[in-house]
């Protein structure tokens, strides 16, 4: 275009994008390292308060005004820190912060590894499971339950072997009574779509020996619930051991053809 001028000046640098750039471009400006804030209000920090309760070791340990309370920290080297500011009056304890905050998370970081995190562990089974197996998975069951964790145990039943289900059910009414003392049964057997599950959680350690009274009448509903449970485990081991049986006497009875040719020799 005539007139108009070839040597046109460029924009500094990051002046064409949207909104503008910083002016001579580059890195923005070191505005220093954030500071985090201490959890407790500490020596200067602590203001509005007229007087205060005063703990701590080896110090004159009452009420006193807040200036004197701040002075007689100073005078021995340590922090005057705020732990309860909802008091009347608030309590400061004189102390060293650092190795108050240290001790602070010390005991922290104990009660959270006491803490047991409740997980929830599952065992699969066929409705054919034979003996080893069921003995594999019992073992794992145990420790389990003994590490405070809750098992789900369920039967997976593939294609047609949903006709099995009464088999699914026995296998693992059986397993919950081999694990009796290990654990208590939360839910019974329960078909859901091609899966029979069962719940079992951990038994709880009696913290001391139960005294009963002889005129006194059992009104525990659970307990008694428990029992019917104990009764139908029985039953079903005793189904489950004569099917077994049963299943072992047609693998040795002989065969039909073989009976005709004993009896021509």
């Amino acid at each position: 275009m005539a007139g108009a001028p070839f040597n046109k000046p460029r924009p500094p640098f990051g002046g064409s994008r949207p909104g503008g750039g910083r002016p001579g471009g580059g890195r923005p400006p070191f505005r220093g390292r954030v500071r985090k804030e201490d959890p407790h209000r500490i020596n200067s920090r602590i203001f509005g308060l007229t007087q205060v309760r005063v703990v701590g070791e080896n110090v004159e340990q009452g009420i006193f005004p807040f200036e004197e309370a701040l002075r007689m920290a100073q005078d021995i080297g340590l922090d005057l820190v705020e732990i309860s500011a909802s008091a009347d009056p608030p309590v400061c304890r004189i102390v060293d912060y650092k190795k108050f905050l240290y001790d602070l998370k010390k005991k922290q970081k104990e009660i959270k590894a006491k803490q047991s995190v409740v997980e929830l562990k599952e065992i699969r089974f066929g409705p054919n499971t034979d003996e080893h197996d069921l003995n594999f998975k019992l073992a794992h069951a145990k420790k389990f339950l003994a590490e405070g964790h809750k098992v789900k145990a369920f039967v997976f039943f593939r294609g047609r072997s949903i006709v099995f289900k009464e088999r699914g059910e026995i296998l693992l009414l059986k397993f919950a009574q081999d694990l009796e003392e290990h654990g208590v049964v939360e839910s019974m057997p329960k078909l859901e779509g091609k899966r029979m599950m069962m719940f079992i959680i951990p038994k709880k350690k009696k913290q001391g020996r139960e005294v009963s009274h002889p005129n006194q009448t059992p009104t525990n509903t659970r307990g008694h619930a428990q029992d019917e449970d104990k009764v139908r485990c029985k039953k079903a081991v005793q189904a489950d051991r004569h099917w077994r049986d049963q299943a072992q006497a047609r693998v040795q009875e002989p065969h039909p053809y073989q009976e005709g040719e004993e009896a021509q020799a």
